[in-house]
């Protein structure tokens, strides 16, 4: 579940990459172009709030890309 973005928000889940390619990317839109994502340091008990630092422990890269009325953050593995 996303909490973040609200019940019933849109959301685009994009992964590309081919056969030869030694990457894979993962982009996900959402329509909350104003919220830049900030990691966090989340406690032991937190439900929330790990997001970041599981993408920063596992990407090659990652970055986010605000659009008109949107907003993506990707990576690549």
């Amino acid at each position: 579940m996303i909490t973040h973005l609200g019940a019933g928000a849109p959301v685009t889940l994009r992964v590309s990459g081919s056969g030869r390619a030694t990457r894979t990317r993962v982009e996900l839109t959402d329509p909350a172009p104003r919220a830049r994502p900030v990691r966090r340091e989340a406690a032991g008990d937190d439900e929330s709030g790990r997001g970041l630092a599981l993408l920063e422990a596992v990407a090659l890269r990652w970055g986010v890309t605000q659009g008109y009325r949107t907003r993506t953050v990707w990576c690549e593995l």
